[in-house]
């Protein structure tokens, strides 16, 4: 008998949880949830990573150089990512055990209270090193609360809808990414344009981090109103719930679990480089002001929104796997040119390096939201899926910024560009290793 990690034919037709369970699911109200919550906390996340390329290596490391300052002030970024698997699994664990609901509930709460409580932390000249200390236990805890978000969030999507249409519905989880970041820079843009330099500095980078306050409240409202998945409801009446989800995944789906983890490390590369790195590169050595690229950013994040909704309702049509390969490919050829495009100072030869970074990581991060959940059974889905997604983080997301930043000021920052394709080839080499699976019964995966 094949094991569920081979390349074998798609197993016969079977109905999905959603459609055993009687009355239609309201997929409307589902993916409304879904994609609120996603929103929510990647806004949260998204401003610290803006807030860190702007102004946090000034209020909170005022004594360290230029170079040493932007360095310390991505680690805090990074200590962010380091805390997602840890929270995918504590988070995923109580998913598959306790219902993907309650979980979200408790990740949201955790991001939005930690990410508003940023913005009332007294700066370095109040605090001294306690400051960048607590900066960091925050940062710590919002990297928790959203290693636990986006493994729910998927699915929710993934386990209500139709198979034939899981693509579709898991764009909601994922456009939750590029709108949160949007909003994020609309935020600071609108901040910096309404302030001078000295207020924006000293106060108003604050008020992006203390409006989450109000938005989790929201967030609360519409995900206290959803109910439990089919998938896991049928699991819990069947009392299969396993007691080691994680465990478990790593002994079922080892290789579904680490190759996802790498098939996903070139979207945090992607996106993290052009939202972060390249904000503080264009703006101190390439002498742009911030707004000005920060209207950039929100042309490319444009670009990622509408990608990563396309390209996932592609996907119910052509397969997750192809369109990730073509993006791996994309992002290989990419990472060569970004810098060279932006060390013209040329502004539309700028929003076409970021969007095309961007747009990289919308081909791939489309079909991610239905593919890796499909990767994982029902008893241990939250777990493998969400710890997947979050490894993949911790050497995409939280080490690129930093070796592109240390390339950049050792060689140059076309250097870094290429460390940008090797680890879209990385990617490409993960995902060919895997298999597709657009057509799996989620109850037999």
């Amino acid at each position: 008998m094949p094991s569920p990690t081979s390349h074998e034919a798609p197993r016969p037709a079977r109905p999905d949880a959603a459609a055993a369970a009687g009355t239609p699911p309201d997929m409307r109200r589902i993916a409304t949830a879904s994609f609120i919550g996603t929103a929510i906390e990647f806004y949260d996340y998204y401003i610290y990573g803006t807030a860190a390329a702007l102004v946090l290596d000034d209020a909170f490391f005022p004594e360290l150089s230029e170079t040493a300052g932007t360095l310390a002030t991505l680690s805090t970024f990074a200590v962010g990512f380091a805390a997602r698997p840890l929270g995918a699994a504590v988070f995923g664990h109580f998913g598959d055990r306790v219902g993907r609901k309650a979980v979200l509930v408790v990740s949201l709460l955790m991001m939005g209270l930690s990410t508003g409580l940023i913005g009332l932390l007294p700066g370095y000249d109040t605090l001294g090193v306690a400051a960048p200390v607590l900066l960091v236990v925050l940062r710590l805890v919002q990297g928790l609360g959203l290693g636990g978000e986006w493994g729910g969030a998927a699915l929710l999507a993934v386990e209500h809808a139709p198979r034939n249409k899981r693509g579709r519905y898991a764009a909601a989880a994922q456009m939750g990414s590029p709108v949160g970041y949007f909003a994020a820079t609309l935020t600071f843009l609108v901040m910096s344009s309404v302030l001078d330099d000295a207020a924006f500095d000293g106060w108003g980078w604050r008020v992006p981090f203390l409006i989450s306050f109000v938005l989790v409240a929201v967030g609360l409202v519409i995900r206290l109103r959803i109910a439990e998945t089919p998938a896991f409801a049928k699991v819990t009446e069947q009392r299969e719930t396993a007691k080691a989800p994680l465990l478990e995944a790593f002994r079922v789906h080892p290789r579904e679990l680490l190759l996802g983890a790498g098939m996903i490390t070139v979207v945090y590369v992607m996106f993290y480089t052009a939202a972060t790195y390249c904000i503080t590169y264009t703006t101190e050595d390439l002498g742009i002001p911030k707004n000005d690229m920060l209207l950039l950013t929100l042309v490319a994040v444009t670009v990622l929104g509408v990608s990563t909704y396309l390209v996932a309702r592609w996907s119910d049509r052509v397969g997750r796997r192809r369109l990730i390969i073509g993006g791996t490919l994309f992002g290989a050829v990419w990472g060569a040119v970004l810098f060279p495009l932006l060390d013209t100072g040329d502004y539309v030869l700028i929003a076409v390096a970021l969007s095309g970074a961007l747009l990289c990581m919308g081909i791939i991060y489309g079909p991610i939201g239905a593919y890796l959940p499909e990767l994982f059974g029902t008893r241990m889905r939250y777990s493998g899926a969400g710890f997947s997604y979050n490894l993949g983080g911790v050497l995409g997301g939280a080490v690129a910024p930093l070796v592109v930043t240390a390339l950049a000021e050792n060689y140059s920052a076309t250097v870094g560009g290429w460390f940008m394709s090797a680890m879209a080839l990385l990617s490409l080499g993960c995902v060919l290793a895997l298999p597709e699976t657009r057509d799996r019964d989620l109850d037999a995966v």
